[in-house]
């Protein structure tokens, strides 16, 4: 009987050891896309992406913010459009482009730590660096640490 009550016991504090332990390792570190070096290095050169051939203002400049997670292969998951500016279609074509990113860990990230980002995808962006970066703003999120 002293056994089987120890036993439970044990498992008990195990159980609830694990249930402390869980959701902090599921949280996910939240990285602003420009600090995003320090973990992972994006390898891509190109990206293909699907692009509607007719929609909501598909020729005028806009932005889309996507998030998503870097997965420890270097791999885009979770990916999600969460702001597009102005209101248009481009959505799916900017959540195409971030899914075929593909990442390396960056010296001081060797085990892959994945990490949650977004990226803002900018569409017909003015040239003029002050303007494109006027249209980028619009895509900004907060709560992303730098």
């Amino acid at each position: 009987m002293k056994s089987t009550s120890r036993l439970l016991r044990q498992g008990l504090l195990l159980a609830l050891a694990l249930g402390f332990v869980t959701p902090v390792l599921a949280q996910v570190r939240k990285i602003d896309q420009q600090d995003l070096y320090r973990y992972w290095i994006l390898l891509n050169t190109q990206v293909k992406m699907d692009v509607p051939n007719s929609g909501l203002n598909l020729d005028k400049p806009g932005c889309a913010a996507v998030t998503y997670t870097v997965g420890s292969d270097g791999v885009p998951m979770n990916v999600q459009v969460v702001k597009v500016a102005p209101k248009s279609d481009l959505g799916p074509a900017a959540r195409s482009a971030v899914s075929n990113f593909r990442y390396g860990p960056s010296l001081t990230n060797r085990i892959g730590e994945p990490v949650a980002t977004y990226y803002v995808v900018p569409f017909n962006a003015p040239k003029d660096p002050v303007q494109r970066q006027q249209l980028l703003d619009q895509c900004k999120l907060p709560g992303y640490a730098p």
